[in-house]
């Protein structure tokens, strides 16, 4: 059995020392910083260069729409001899990696189009339950009930009689358990 997992506790921020760990840490906190990144940009509309030397000297970057594109648009020129269109050396000599931990734009798109769907839906439903309580609890007032339990749910419609039941059913589990082991409590 592995040790205990700390969980998401506050840690201390201090250099690695052991090399295992050292680029293990390495690799999940540059694809979380690779991965805020790119939801930065696609939510914001943002131009975005993230450019991380690992222990190892090697260089990662991530840009939107390109590190060239945003080197070019914010940081002077470096004038140097031998150096093209005024890159930093270290993103000339090929050591640039591309990271597999960014899903393409597309899948990110789609993710929070889906988020937006989900809470779009939810919105709808919880404004629907609303509805259906507001009209139960009308009918139980009407009846002179105390309880919206106590409804009668032959003045409810069709539309309601759904959410109704839904509610007592989230209900029972508070109020007294069900009868045990099979035997049925039936009203005459």
């Amino acid at each position: 059995m592995g040790r205990p997992s700390r969980g998401r506790q506050r840690i201390e921020i201090r250099r690695i020392e052991e090399g295992g760990r050292l680029q293990v840490t390495f690799s999940k906190r540059k694809s979380g910083l690779q991965k805020k990144a790119a939801e930065l940009s696609l939510l914001c509309g943002s131009p975005v260069a993230v450019i991380v030397f690992s222990p190892g000297r090697k260089v990662f970057a991530l840009g939107s729409p390109s590190v060239d594109h945003v080197l070019r648009r914010h940081a002077p020129p470096i004038p140097s001899e031998g150096e093209e269109d005024g890159l930093l050396p270290a993103l000339q000599d090929g050591d640039v990696m591309s990271s597999s931990a960014i899903a393409d734009r597309a899948e990110v798109e789609n993710i929070v189009r889906r988020t937006e769907e989900t809470k779009a839906r939810s919105v709808a439903e919880k404004a629907r339950m609303d509805a259906v309580g507001k009209a139960v609890r009308q009918a139980a007032a009407k009846a002179g009930r105390r309880f919206w339990w106590e409804a009668d749910s032959g003045v409810l419609g069709d539309a309601e009689l759904p959410g109704f039941a839904k509610a007592l059913r989230r209900l029972r589990p508070q109020g007294q358990p069900a009868a045990p082991f099979g035997l049925a409590v039936g009203f005459c």
